[in-house]
């Protein structure tokens, strides 16, 4: 029974979602901003939310659409400008009305060996970000740690729970709100790349940020589009 639901629940979300998909194929990011319906936004978010996909289920899940949506999309478009121009080592990903920020070696966010802690390195790159953070303070910033396969798969799971908690903790110490904060670590559970190679674990031992509107940007771009 459990599953027929389910399935009844996909099919009703993709049939919202493939209706707005032929006008949003050529669409900018903004505009696809307006194209996923909150209750279409928030189904989806809830379906691939889980652990096997958490970045993309918060992006999902926190859709506004409609005009507000495309408001909330320049935002981010801008946002994620000048991360790119900031960090040109790191990876941007614009998706619906958020961002996904993945950090790895090739960004220099590093830490120590079998440790959470920081490089200092890293803690100079991770700096550069709290001034764009501090820019755009109405945002939510989800944190998601991630290990190669080497070691126990418990283990790596609360290894990345802990760097993902210490960038966190980095982040809040260089005055970005709590509030506006929260980690979570997926161990060795989504692999960018092989574990067979140097640098595909390289690639795999990453922190990822989504980054996502907050109820007052929201509440503003609602107001801005007249669908309050």
């Amino acid at each position: 029974m459990k599953n027929k639901t389910l399935l009844v629940l996909v099919l009703f979300v993709a049939g919202i979602f493939l209706n707005s998909c032929s006008s949003l194929q050529n669409a900018n990011s903004s505009q696809k901003g307006a194209g996923i319906g909150v209750a279409a936004g928030a189904a989806l978010g809830a379906l691939i939310g889980g652990k096997d996909n958490r970045a993309a289920g918060a992006l999902v899940g926190a859709a506004v659409g409609g005009g507000a949506g495309a408001i909330i999309g320049k935002q981010m478009d801008k946002q994620a400008e000048e991360i790119e121009t900031t960090m040109p080592g790191a990876e941007v990903v614009r998706s619906e009305e958020g961002i996904q920020l993945i950090l790895d070696e090739n960004a220099d966010v590093r830490f120590e060996f079998d440790s959470s802690k920081l490089t200092s390195a890293s803690q100079n790159n991770l700096g550069k970000l709290v001034e764009i953070f501090n820019k755009y303070p109405d945002t939510d910033i989800l944190v998601i740690g991630h290990t190669d396969s080497d070691g126990a798969e418990s283990y790596n799971q609360t290894l990345s729970e802990k760097r993902a908690a210490s960038v966190v903790g980095f982040l809040k110490s260089e005055g970005i709100e709590a509030s506006r904060l929260s980690s979570v670590g997926m161990g060795e559970s989504q692999p960018r790349a092989t574990n067979d190679t140097k640098e595909g674990k390289a690639q795999n031992r990453r922190v990822e940020f989504t980054i996502t509107a907050n109820e007052d940007m929201v509440d503003a771009a609602k107001a801005q589009a007249g669908e309050n």
